[in-house]
């Protein structure tokens, strides 16, 4: 696990901060990457793949008034040490760290606009008694934080937070409430009352007891028209290729996650192009055709003769269900329900036996508009709210009997959306409980105290600051600023690290992003097409059955599971004794949606909502955050 760790303030704590690095790292203690200061105290546990060798960290200045950690990659750290050496700074090793001291010194805060990569990083400035933390743009890598009350904590991990004696892990009810509305916490929230996520593309400072914390980035949806469709082809080419480049860099060896789909297989390609060997490829597959992908990811690696690795994930082959489940909640510091983690995971295992280091197709339905909902957002946006409204959310029910993925369940998801007004579908597109389906599960105690809060408003926040012209942009650009960095990045980030591996996402480059983003929506989604460009410009780089294929997405048999292999241990952990005297649900609409599930409607993502909420709770707070849960009841 590679992470950071530090405490800036008064009577900083350099034992503390070591505490906080074991526990990044898994490992016992020593006193590698520790830095002992009388106001600052910042240490570094690291996956190296730059400058192995002589890149320990922290880093600081010539005059040692400055030091950094940072986890992450800068990818264009070649370009700025030359340009730092030309203006006279020294360094003292080859790594890309280094530069962040010297750049802070040159453009202070600003540093970061120079920056081309993914990160979050801290620099400590002895002189001015400051704290900068910095986090990447779109949030690949994350950075917690707590106010200490005399100075400020942070670390990669929520969990290294909890090494403090003097912080007690609580619940914070209102991020529960986000949690279940979207499957994860969104960010600045994190699930500990007194610890907050620095939202992507923000600066926090601390001087002086005070903390102040502001964006240094948004992504402009500022549409400029395209006269010429070949034309911006080769460009999207081009800016692939850059991108693709620029994340080969490393002492490690170089793979990719080869799901089937089209991001994935033109990242493949691209590295195929710029790669001297065969690029290394690695699938999962599901033994339920609706969810295996193998053949389309055969094809590309046959295309390109790749080395190619498979897996197939089934219940079974999981090892026992109860340790691994508490595995993932241990890593992931938070509830988090997106059910593709596990797929997720299982992938990077079996990249690390063979590399250190994966590229991901992960952006490409962001940039280029992929998700079948956004041709629903376009079908879908000058109908009005249909009425009465209960009676279309009566007729959108019959689909959850139905299969996943089936014309019904989709018809019936159609239904409940024709509901609600224009901005309210987006919503509920996003939703796993209803804010209505909360009421009713909540106790009358937790209903009380969230009185008052509303998790459909966050994503209409984002809606509405858009620049976007038409609501399909809106949306895109949404997702860019929730759901991306809240579910995808942070579970690749995760899955990936547990397993010592680094994923790189050349399709949220930066440059990639911001010319995407002011492509003409027509464009990206059309009638019945979704990454019409995307798809255009691949043509020649891949087979025409990956090219045409509908989106699948990086799912998993989760009905199924929960009917079968999971049945038991879900029933046990929802209804025990333990999950009763929470106070936090009513038992009868639980065992309500138990049986419901078990009747064939489906409940699976809710079900697992909770599931993983309760296996997190027993870790983090039962247990106090200090020792794994090593059995489940």
């Amino acid at each position: 696990m590679c992470g950071i760790a530090g405490v800036a303030g008064a009577g900083a704590d350099a034992v503390l901060v070591r505490r906080m690095c074991e526990v990044l790292a898994h490992r016992g203690p020593d006193d590698e990457g520790v830095h002992d200061g009388p106001a600052a105290a910042l240490g570094m546990r690291r996956l190296a793949i730059v400058d192995v060798a002589g890149g320990q960290q922290p880093v600081y200045s010539e005059d040692r008034s400055v030091v950094a950690v940072c986890n992450g990659e800068l990818y264009n750290f070649a370009e700025l040490r030359a340009d730092l050496i030309r203006r006279g700074h020294a360094f003292t090793s080859a790594g890309d760290t280094e530069c962040l001291v010297h750049l802070y010194e040159e453009y202070g805060d600003d540093l970061v606009h120079r920056l081309r990569g993914m990160f979050a990083f801290a620099i400590w400035d002895a002189r001015r008694g400051r704290l900068l933390l910095g986090r990447d743009r779109v949030g690949k890598k994350p950075m917690y934080w707590r106010d200490t009350g005399g100075g400020v904590a942070f670390a990669s991990e929520a969990k290294a937070l909890l090494q403090d004696r003097a912080f007690t892990p609580r619940l914070d009810v209102v991020a529960l409430h986000h949690y279940l509305t979207y499957q994860y916490v969104p960010a600045p929230w994190s699930i500990f009352e007194q610890v907050r996520k620095l939202p992507p593309g923000h600066l926090l400072t601390w001087q002086a007891g005070r903390v102040s914390v502001r964006p240094y980035w948004r992504l402009d949806c500022t549409e400029t028209p395209v006269p010429d469709e070949p034309a911006a082809a080769e460009r999207l080419r081009d800016l692939l290729l850059d991108a693709v480049a620029a994340r080969l860099v490393g002492e490690r060896p170089v793979g990719a996650f080869l799901s089937g789909g089209l991001d994935s297989s033109a990242v493949v390609a691209a590295m195929a192009r710029l790669s001297t060997r065969p690029v290394r490829t690695f699938s999962i597959g599901f033994d339920d055709d609706r969810f295996d992908e193998r053949r389309y990811a055969r094809q590309v690696a046959d295309r390109y003769s790749t080395d190619h690795h498979e897996m197939v994930v089934r219940p079974a082959d999981l090892g026992p269900l109860p340790q691994l489940l508490a595995d993932l909640a241990w890593h992931f510091d938070e509830p988090f329900a997106d059910p593709s983690a596990i797929p997720s995971f299982f992938v990077a295992r079996l990249a690390r036996a063979h590399v250190t280091v994966v590229l991901n197709g992960d952006g490409g339905d962001e940039c280029f508009g992929g998700y079948h909902r956004y041709l629903l957002m376009r079908s879908l946006a000058r109908l009005p709210a249909l009425r009465p409204r209960r009676l279309f959310e009566g007729l959108g029910a019959f689909g959850d009997r139905a299969a996943p993925r089936s014309t019904l369940r989709r018809v019936g998801r159609t239904l409940r959306l024709l509901s609600q007004p224009p901005i309210g579908r987006y919503a509920g597109m996003m939703s796993i409980f209803s804010q209505e389906q909360l009421r009713t599960l909540y106790t009358d105690e937790l209903r009380e105290r969230l009185s008052g809060v509303d998790s459909v408003a966050l994503l209409e926040d984002a809606y509405r600051r858009s620049a976007a012209p038409d609501a399909v942009g809106r949306v895109i650009d949404a997702d860019v600023n929730t759901y991306l960095p809240g579910d995808l990045l942070a579970k690749v980030d995760v899955t990936t690290m547990a397993n010592s591996v680094e994923a790189r996402s050349p399709l949220l480059d930066q440059h990639l992003m911001e010319w995407a983003a002011a492509l003409p929506t027509r464009l990206k989604v059309r009638p019945g097409t979704t990454k019409y460009l995307f798809r255009r410009a691949m043509a020649d780089w891949l087979p025409a059955e990956v090219i045409d294929r509908p989106k699948m997405g990086f799912g998993v048999p989760l009905a199924a599971w929960l009917r079968g292999d999971l049945r038991e241990l879900t029933w046990s952990v929802l209804t025990d004794a333990t999950a009763r005297s929470r106070g936090l649900f009513r038992q009868d609409a639980v065992r309500a949606m138990l049986r419901r599930h078990d009747g064939g409607v489906d409940e699976s993502r809710r079900l697992w909502s909770l599931l993983q909420f309760e296996l997190w709770h027993r870790q983090f707070v039962d247990a106090g955050g200090m020792a794994r849960l090593q059995t489940l009841p």
